[in-house]
C-alpha cells in the first residue's frame, strides 16, 4: 500500500524516492493481542504491543535515477557480472512508478573474495536497510521463520525482526554461507526460503512466533556460498546464480590500492603516511585475500609508526596465509 512519494537521505549524496508500504495489518495484530490470556505469553504480548506502537508502514525506497556505480566496479572488479545484472534491474524501474524489484541472487565463490562486502555495498547503493544471517553459526531451523510461542525461549525469526523493527519494506537480506546451513532433527533452516523467495507467497509470510502475516515480497535477497552442491535445487531455481572468481593480479592490486587510500583518508593519522604505497608493498598486499587486505594494511601502518616511518615496507605486512599464533604456555 503506497501513500505518496517522498525523499529520504541516502549515502553518496543521492536521494532515493520513498513511498510508504504497509508490511502487516494493524487489525490482525489487535485481534491476536485481544485473544492472549492475561498474564501469559509476555514476550508475545510485548511483540504485538511493539508492532502497534511502531505502526505498519515502512519506507519502500528506490534510487531516484540510475545510481552511479563506477566506484563499485572499481572496488569490486571481480563482481562485474553481478553489478551488470543489478544495473539492468535498476534501469527497469527508472522513470516509472514501479517498485524496485531485484531477483534473488546467489554469489558462489571461495572464501574471502568479498561476497559479503558486496551485499553490504548493494544495501548502501539502494539506500535501504540490511539484515544479516550467518548460516554457518546457526543450527536452529526457525532462524528465518521464528519458533512457536508455545516453546520456551521462542522468538520471532530474522525476517520478521528486520521488517518490524527496521525502517524499510525492502531491506537487503543477506543469507551468508547458505551452503553451511544445518538443522536439528526435522527442522530445515532453509525451509522458509521456499515461500520467501517467491514474490506471491512472500506477500503473506507468517512468522511462526507472531502468527501475523507479513509482507516480505519486497525483500532483496543476497545469498553467499562456497559450494552449490549443498544447496537444494528448488532454492537454486529461485535465484540468479553467479560464480564469482578470485580477483586476478591487476584487480587485486587495484583493490589493495583503493583500500590503502581509503584507510589513509579516513584517519587523522593517515596524514603521516605517503599518499601511495611503494610498488613492492602493494604487490605483497595484493597477494592477500580481499577480506585480509584491510587487516593487512592496518598491521602495516601500525608497524611503520612503531618505527616512526611514513613509508610502508614489505616487512610491515603480515605474511600471506599466515596462521594465528597460539597464546599460552608451551611445554
Amino acid at each position: 500500500m503506497s501513500s505518496g512519494n517522498q525523499l529520504v537521505p541516502f549515502a553518496r549524496g543521492r536521494l532515493p524516492i520513498a513511498s510508504m508500504r504497509s508490511v502487516y495489518r494493524v487489525g490482525d495484530v489487535e485481534k491476536r493481542l485481544d485473544k492472549l490470556p492475561q498474564r501469559e505469553h509476555e514476550t508475545l504480548r510485548a511483540t504485538y504491543e511493539r508492532m502497534l506502537e511502531k505502526g505498519a508502514e515502512r519506507f519502500q525506497v528506490k534510487p531516484s535515477g540510475l545510481p552511479a556505480m563506477e566506484h563499485l566496479y572499481d572496488e569490486l572488479p571481480n563482481f562485474g557480472e553481478v553489478l551488470d545484472d543489478v544495473r539492468r534491474q535498476l534501469a527497469l524501474c527508472e522513470h516509472s512508478n514501479d517498485a524496485l524489484e531485484i531477483t534473488p541472487m546467489l554469489l558462489l565463490g571461495p572464501p574471502g573474495i568479498g561476497k559479503t562486502h558486496f551485499a553490504r555495498e548493494v544495501a548502501q547503493l539502494l539506500g535501504t536497510g540490511l539484515g544479516f544471517i550467518s548460516m554457518s553459526s546457526l543450527t536452529a531451523g526457525w532462524v528465518l521463520s521464528g519458533a512457536s510461542s508455545q516453546w520456551k525461549g521462542a522468538r520471532p525469526g530474522k525476517v520478521f525482526e528486520t521488517l518490524v523493527d527496521g525502517q524499510y519494506a525492502n531491506p537487503v537480506m543477506v543469507v551468508d554461507e547458505i551452503d553451511k546451513a544445518r538443522g536439528e532433527h526435522a527442522y530445515d533452516p532453509l525451509g522458509a526460503l521456499y515461500s520467501l523467495l517467491e514474490h506471491d507467497t512472500a506477500q503473506a509470510f507468517t512468522d511462526e512466533f507472531a502468527e501475523v502475516p507479513i509482507d516480505a515480497s519486497q525483500v532483496i535477497w543476497v545469498a553467499t556460498a562456497n559450494d552449490e552442491r549443498c544447496i537444494p535445487e528448488p532454492i537454486l531455481n529461485r535465484m540468479n546464480v553467479f560464480e564469482v572468481q578470485a580477483p586476478d593480479r591487476d584487480a587485486a592490486r587495484s583493490i589493495a590500492r583503493r583500500l590503502y587510500q581509503s584507510i589513509r583518508s579516513r584517519h587523522d593519522w593517515g596524514r603521516q603516511f605517503d599518499p601511495e604505497p611503494p610498488a613492492a608493498v602493494l604487490d605483497r598486499c595484493a597477494q592477500l585475500a580481499p577480506r585480509e587486505m584491510r587487516r593487512g594494511w592496518m598491521t602495516a601502518f601500525g608497524n611503520a609508526r612503531l618505527d616512526q616511518r611514513g613509508t610502508l615496507e614489505v616487512r610491515d605486512l603480515p605474511e600471506a596465509g599466515a596462521r594465528r599464533n597460539p597464546i599460552g604456555f608451551t611445554h
